[in-house]
């Protein structure tokens, strides 16, 4: 038996004993947002114990009804990397599953998003592209899958002009179906955001914004506000970071220029530099983003390093993955005014 069919073996036990052990007392959740109490101005963990476990944990969509949450984990080396789901029936959210199509362990699935009908979930993959004849794959291309009734269909490669054999990856799209994206030079480390177009129902050759969302030496996985008004860039290479990477919000006028980049501030950036994933809720009122960070980072923890402090830290939020923070939306205003250089009301 080889290597790999061992691995497939393994990977199936694992899911069907971690989908086994989530319901075992998993918690009643009902309400929205898998029932958390609202935050307010302060970022605070979202779904302790349920999203954030202390697995690598990032990326978020949210169902335009608000009844299904998609987020992504995975083990140290990008092992077992794949996209989550869990969503309301009855009253009661259900325990986390893999979404369908994401289970092969030799392939990465991630960054998901939802269309703003409900009816699409577009995501990262390095599957091959069977339809287009390749067996190994390994390129990071956007993948789409579509929903009949309440089931999501087979996947499909998005293909060009999207896709090429450059990397391609962060999907997120406006209401009327408009994609932005980033592009990874091949064989580099730069990276830029992209925007096509959809024209008759199909993408049109991207653009590489400007230099008001490109502002940094690298860019990537940026949310694109679904009426496009705004956009959300973490950014390495400004001289005005917290970090290496921080977030970066870029207003859009009505001409289609844009006006920014405004720093999302020390409340959210962290000098760990590593926030590198932003969602707003489909109704607009929270603020979702991953960030990397550890008791350390508040001044005032002072307590003696034990083994059973050690143990307790890894086995929870706060041991150096990341974890999917929220908080009100409200301050986005106040950054247009910024923006704006104008005075909030």
């Amino acid at each position: 038996m080889s290597f790999l069919h061992r691995l497939t073996i393994l990977a199936a036990g694992l899911t069907s004993l971690l989908q086994a052990q989530s319901g075992a007392g998993f918690p009643d959740l009902t309400g929205p947002c898998l029932g958390q109490k609202p935050p307010g101005d302060v970022p605070e963990l979202f779904a302790p114990g349920v999203v954030n476990t202390g697995m690598y944990t990032r990326d978020i969509a949210i169902s335009p009804t608000g009844d299904e949450i998609y987020f992504c984990v995975t083990l140290p080396g990008f092992n077992f990397a794949t996209i989550l789901y869990t969503r309301v029936l009855g009253d009661r959210w259900t325990p986390p599953e893999v979404v369908p199509y994401m289970d092969d362990p030799r392939y990465f699935y991630f960054e998901p998003h939802i269309s703003a009908d409900g009816r699409k979930l577009f995501f990262l993959s390095n599957q091959p592209d069977s339809a287009a004849g390749d067996t190994t794959g390994g390129d990071e291309d956007i993948w789409v899958m579509e929903r009949t009734g309440d089931t999501w269909q087979k996947p499909h490669n998005l293909g060009a002009p999207v896709n090429t054999d450059s990397s391609e990856f962060y999907p997120s799209l406006t209401r009327n179906g408009t994609l932005y994206f980033t592009r990874q030079i091949k064989n580099g480390r730069d990276s830029w955001i992209y925007r096509s177009r959809r024209v008759n129902g199909i993408y049109a050759k991207p653009e590489r914004l400007g230099p008001r969302v490109n502002s940094g030496t690298s860019q990537y996985n940026a949310f694109i506000d679904p009426d496009e008004r705004f956009i959300i860039v973490p950014t390495n290479g400004r001289s005005d970071t917290f970090g290496s990477t921080d977030y970066y919000i870029v207003f859009r006028n009505p001409d289609d220029t844009w006006t920014g980049p405004v720093n999302l501030g020390s409340r959210i950036n962290s000098r760990r530099g590593q926030e590198h994933s932003a969602y707003v809720s489909p109704d607009g009122k929270y603020f979702f983003f991953m960030s990397v960070r550890t008791p350390l980072d508040d001044e005032s923890y002072r307590v003696k390093t034990t083994y059973a402090l050690l143990k307790t830290l890894y086995m929870n939020p706060g041991n150096g993955n990341s974890n999917m923070y929220w908080m009100r939306a409200g301050f986005i205003e106040d950054l247009r005014h910024q923006a704006y250089n104008t005075p909030p009301e």
